[in-house]
């Protein structure tokens, strides 16, 4: 990655505008986090090249991508606000 640098500066140029349209909130401080994150890894890829920041760049790009889906939506972890499931077909 010799042009990592403008990369990552691509990225939070990008997650750091796209904050600034976003109203006030815990999404929007979310989105500031991955936009100083990528503006940390820019810093770190100007020194020199440098591998180990590739897992906090996808853990970024992941941080993101859960930004963008709706609150339902996801890993499937459970939805404490939904409506009860049934546990089986008995009625229990």
């Amino acid at each position: 990655m010799s042009d990592a640098f403008d990369y990552f500066r691509a990225y939070a140029v990008r997650a750091l505008c796209k904050a600034r349209s976003m109203p006030h909130g815990r999404m929007k401080h979310l989105q500031l986090l991955a936009g100083r994150i990528y503006n940390l890894l820019k810093k770190e890829a100007a020194y020199g090249p440098n591998t180990q920041h590739l897992e906090d760049f996808r853990a970024a790009q992941k941080l993101e991508k859960s930004l963008d889906r709706p609150p339902g939506e996801g890993s499937g972890a459970g939805n404490r606000f939904g409506p009860p499931r049934s546990r089986d077909a008995r009625g229990g």
